[in-house]
């Protein structure tokens, strides 16, 4: 069944993990371009903030204090949607946690707590979307990670997580399929972004965790979610260190372990005094709500790979019928050489 989505001023968007980061800038952004955007987190108090922020520059919003983990708030959280504005269009599972460490200073019960989060809360969220939307129809939109493709040391759990993102989203897509149900999964696959992905993280290592280079901007991110929200596409790559990354991993995947033992190890702590291991959100929300980035160094305000791979089709067309006229253009530079006369 070709899926039809709705222009985004005409869609109603939920989002979850919505009160800072990537899910913050989605949210904001949202709103500007027209679309009623219903939040869920577990700060309630951010959340209340943010949805007078919106409100104040003339948005339509709703916000759920909630747990992805829980499957009665997934429900709650759409539910508000329904009775709110009507119908869900596109759900956005946004919400994660990180642990940054080796895999044996871990404890157990914090990679149960990290999966809740990161893998049963997609799961919880997309039971919950696409019961309303093999109805009315739209978008499922996993953010999942460049370490759903190529796992990284030091972010064992984090990447298993997201591995296991991947699997049930690409076997989810084909049931869906099947079925003909008219709703796109995608799953977006970000590089290194600028939020408080490190500050948020449990941490089990020596010093601090910072993101290795490059990292790029949480609009990046955002622009991809709200474009696979009108256009049906299988997964997106954010930042062309990414789609690198998986390449690497991919086609040279022992050549691609070997430079990660020998780079990823530094790249991702610095020398600083670590922070107490209780400053983190693994199993409570921290304060630093409304805050969208948090990394130290240069970040990336675009991705020529992002740009390129979610322009529009027509776009793209058009693209290519300029080139092919430019071609054809510059192969007419040369003056036409006089040709003879025939004489009868």
């Amino acid at each position: 069944m070709l899926v039809k989505l709705r222009p985004l001023q005409q869609q109603v968007i939920v989002i979850t993990g919505a009160s800072s980061g990537v899910g913050l800038v989605t949210a904001r952004l949202a709103a500007q371009r027209g679309a009623r955007v219903v939040l869920g987190a577990r700060n309630g108090e951010a959340l209340q903030q943010i949805a007078t922020e919106i409100e104040r520059t003339g948005g339509r919003v709703a916000y759920v204090t909630a747990d992805v983990s829980n499957p009665a708030d997934m429900e709650h959280l759409a539910e508000t949607a329904i009775s709110r504005f009507g119908r869900i269009d596109t759900w956005v599972n946004n919400a994660g946690v990180s642990i940054h460490g080796r895999i044996e200073d871990t404890p157990l019960e914090d990679m149960r707590q990290l999966f809740d989060t990161n893998f049963w809360g997609v799961v919880n969220g997309s039971l919950a979307a696409i019961a309303r939307m093999k109805i009315s129809g739209g978008a499922l939109i996993n953010v999942g990670s460049v370490v759903s493709d190529r796992a990284v040391p030091l972010q064992g759990v984090y990447s298993a997580s997201k591995h296991a993102v991947k699997g049930f989203t690409d076997a989810l897509r084909m049931e869906l399929e099947k079925e003909r149900a008219p709703v796109s999964v995608t799953l977006i696959k970000p590089a290194a972004i600028d939020t408080l992905y490190t500050k948020h993280a449990k941490n089990f290592l020596p010093g601090e965790p910072k993101l290795p280079a490059p990292v790029y901007a949480p609009e990046v991110v955002a622009k991809a979610i709200l474009h696979a929200a009108q256009s049906p596409e299988r997964d997106i790559y954010c930042g062309g260190g990414a789609k690198i990354m998986a390449m690497g991993g991919y086609f040279a995947p022992r050549l691609m372990d070997h430079y990660m033992q020998l780079t990823m190890f530094g790249a991702q702590q610095e020398g600083k005094r670590r922070r107490s291991r209780r400053n983190h959100n693994l199993y409570r929300p921290q304060d630093a709500g409304r805050a969208r980035h948090g990394a130290a160094g240069h970040v990336m305000q675009s991705s020529i790979h992002t740009k390129a791979v979610t322009v529009k089709r027509s776009a793209a067309l058009a693209a290519l019928a300029l080139i092919a006229v430019g071609a054809m253009l510059w192969r007419r530079r040369e003056p036409l050489k006089p040709t003879a006369r025939r004489l009868d």
